[in-house]
């Protein structure tokens, strides 16, 4: 069986979403007895593995890093009555695509990062490149399946006058899918490399920290903890957290020792020793909803517990005292009477 034929690659300006065409074999209407199908394989120049799709389809929309290479590759496989159901495969025909890259390497942003907080915005920054000039102006636009074209960002982090930051809201559409960003610059006389990334939200969670944290310790040595999901939008099956302990030291630093990793908000812990446990909690996503994520803050106070005993000798002290004090003064007010 032949080939594909024209095999083409077209970039219809979504940052990294490249069109992706081809055109049956010429010999393809003599195979009336069988199916004709497609292996289409992809990747960027660099990456070890292609990326695999079996399709009767003749295009295909995929994603590519726009600062590398962008390879594609098809061949035709046909099996039915006419090949003895024996799969035959043609040879492959191939294609390459590279958007041309203006400016050195150099003048491309640096340390871009992003994060998804609590589900409800995405929070990116960067510094300028080594070779940015003086006065330079980036912008930061994006694209998700869904959108018709690429959108700049509508609400920049400044420093000086310049934008290295970007706040993006109502990005709840683009959740689980590939978004696309690019971060571009303009100097006067100077040409600056764009930075292409592509995200994927829910990898770049990061929740608020748990809330409504109550430790209580029993007495049969039992320490509980509780506490509710924090604000915002993350799904609350989402959640995983770690609990950790540490002894109160005053104003020595604590050992802090990681008890507890799981899903549910409460744990109970027993405790053989005399010592007086402190709790604190965070959370992310967990492993059913995203790859990765980041760890929100600790709960911001140490909740010390006090043992049953000591409350107990908390309240014995102050009426010890005071019956004592009664006692000295009706001693006083007797001797006063005997003179």
């Amino acid at each position: 069986v032949a080939p594909p034929q024209d095999l083409q690659i077209t970039d219809p300006g979504l940052l990294g979403s490249l069109d992706i065409e081809w055109k049956p074999p010429l010999n393809v209407q003599t195979f009336n007895e069988c199916t004709v199908k497609y292996k289409f394989e992809y990747r960027n120049t660099g990456d070890r593995d292609w990326k695999v799709v079996f399709t009767r389809k003749l295009k295909f929309r995929v994603g590519f890093d726009l600062s590398r290479t962008a390879e594609v590759k098809v061949q035709t496989l046909l099996e039915g009555r006419c090949t003895d159901d024996v799969e035959v495969q043609s040879d492959w025909i191939y294609a390459t695509f590279q958007v041309p890259l203006q400016g050195r390497l150099e003048s491309e942003v640096q340390n871009f990062h992003c994060i998804y907080h609590d589900w409800e915005y995405l929070k990116c920054t960067w510094q300028p490149g080594l070779l940015a000039p003086h006065g330079v102006h980036y912008g930061l636009y994006y694209w998700y399946e869904g959108l018709d074209h690429a959108v700049q960002c509508d609400d920049y982090i400044q420093d000086h006058g310049i934008n290295i930051g970007c706040m993006l809201q109502n990005l709840s559409q683009a959740e689980y899918k590939d978004l696309s960003i690019c971060v571009n610059g303009s100097a006067a006389a100077t040409l600056l490399r764009p930075l292409y990334i592509t995200l994927r939200l829910h990898n770049l969670a990061k929740p608020s920290p748990p809330k409504q944290l109550v430790v209580s310790m029993s007495a049969s040595e039992e320490l509980h903890v509780a506490w509710s999901p924090p604000d915002g939008e993350t799904p609350p099956q989402c959640l995983e957290y770690e609990v950790q302990l540490a002894e109160d030291q005053g104003k020595a630093k604590a050992a802090w020792a990681s008890v507890s990793t799981q899903m549910e908000t409460a744990l109970t812990i027993s405790r053989a020793n005399q010592s007086i446990p402190c709790v604190r909690v965070r959370g992310r996503t967990n492993i059913f909803c995203a790859d990765e994520g980041f760890w929100s803050e600790w709960t911001q106070e140490c909740f010390s517990v006090s043992r049953k005993e000591d409350k107990q000798l908390f309240i014995l002290i102050p009426v010890i005292l005071s019956l004592s004090s009664s006692l000295i003064i009706f001693m006083l007010i007797g001797q006063c009477k005997k003179r």
